[in-house]
């Protein structure tokens, strides 16, 4: 009888061990298949990666004019419109040339008065009638004279505006009856020329990205008024100063403007790009919207983006091995696209990562604290 119950005793803690180790098992599966599902992978693969910075840029003509007056008067007439095409030379407006005409006559009336007087002294001083002072106050009066109707003269041929170079009216000119007002701060714009079968794009460059731009970079560019279509263009300047002069603490205007720039922490330089328009389709002051090719691989070995992830040791991924798990890999990363990154070592083709931000089973007691890991790629 006793070893009847003791057999059963045993056969009881037999069940309730195989039940508990069951239990167990069945708990780790579901775990893990919790994890697999948990954790979102990506392959890592090879592919063509192209490397692109992104910039905001205005459409202007490589070369353009503005016309204004160097002396001040009434417009009398405008000769060209809008869209008008002019070439170097032409004239494009007259202006009101009554008063400087009229100085003009009063000059050259002067100068016949002095040069009569001029020759009167000169030949006293010849026959010893009169002094070397009075001749040579005849001559002054007589050159000064002439100096002023040489003045008169360009003031009336300046009445007479004509094109600097060739190209096309862009905009409308000042209408007749304006007063153009000559200056060298804000004269009067009578009407500004343009090239435009030669276009440029003045774009904004972050600082943290015009290290990577180069003269001769090639660049594709979208505008609103093409949807779905994409034009072509090139670097062709860098500016070496940044949009504000920052850098130059001895102008007043430029200072105030660094503060404000330094408060938004965001310095920007000017990159000019020509581009290709053989239709002439774009317009000057369109919005261009740029992406300058900075580099370009074939081949690559990538991941995306969203799987790399940073420590103060640097750049790492989490590699999943086939039993779901993970495990912090460190990687040496190369160029960005927009979605990829390039490695360069640390994963081989075929290996899965991870692209979630759960925290490695595997992973170090340095890179468990939150606040030591940055997600995403490093800063470029």
């Amino acid at each position: 009888m006793k070893f009847d119950k003791r057999f059963k005793i045993a056969l009881a803690v037999i069940a309730i061990a195989a039940c508990a180790f069951g239990s167990y098992q069945y708990y780790q599966l579901q775990q893990r298949e919790k994890q697999a599902a948990a954790i979102e992978t990506a392959d890592v693969v090879r592919k063509d990666l192209k490397s692109t910075v992104s910039a905001t840029g205005t459409i202007s003509p490589v070369d353009s004019v503005e016309v204004s007056p160097k002396i001040t008067a009434r417009i009398s007439s405008v000769l060209v419109k809008e869209n008008d095409k002019v070439t170097a030379g032409q004239t494009v407006t007259l202006l009101d040339g009554k008063d400087y005409e009229a100085k003009k006559d009063q000059a050259q009336y002067k100068v016949t008065n002095t040069k009569l007087n001029y020759d009167r002294a000169a030949y006293l001083y010849k026959v010893g009638a009169g002094t070397k002072q009075d001749l040579d106050d005849a001559k002054f009066n007589y050159d000064t004279a002439v100096s002023a109707l040489s003045e008169a003269e360009s003031d009336v041929a300046e009445t007479v505006i004509t094109a600097p170079m060739d190209g096309v009216v862009v905009g409308e000119p000042k209408t007749a009856g304006t007063m153009a007002v000559q200056g060298n701060s804000t004269p009067t714009v009578i009407m500004r020329i343009a090239n435009t079968t030669q276009k440029q794009i003045l774009a904004k460059i972050d600082e943290t990205d015009i290290g990577k731009i180069k003269i001769g970079q090639e660049a594709s560019f979208t505008v609103d008024a093409y949807i779905g279509q994409t034009f072509t263009a090139r670097v062709s300047k860098i500016s070496q100063t940044d949009t504000s002069n920052t850098w130059d603490t001895t102008d007043t205007t430029s200072s105030s403007s660094s503060s404000s720039s330094s408060s938004a922490s965001v310095i920007y330089y000017y990159v000019t790009l020509d581009l290709d328009d053989p239709n002439d389709e774009l317009r000057l002051g369109m919005t261009a919207r740029v992406d300058i090719n900075t580099s370009e691989k074939e081949d690559a070995l990538v991941v995306p983006i969203a799987a790399l992830k940073t420590n103060d040791k640097g750049s790492y991924v989490l590699r999943v091995n086939d039993a779901g798990q993970t495990e912090q890999v460190p990687v040496t990363t190369g160029i960005y696209s927009d979605e990829y990154v390039e490695i360069l070592s640390g994963l081989t083709d075929g290996d899965k990562v991870s692209i979630t931000y759960a925290t490695s089973s595997k992973t170090s007691s340095s890179t468990k604290s939150s606040s030591s890991q940055r997600q995403g790629p490093p800063p470029m």
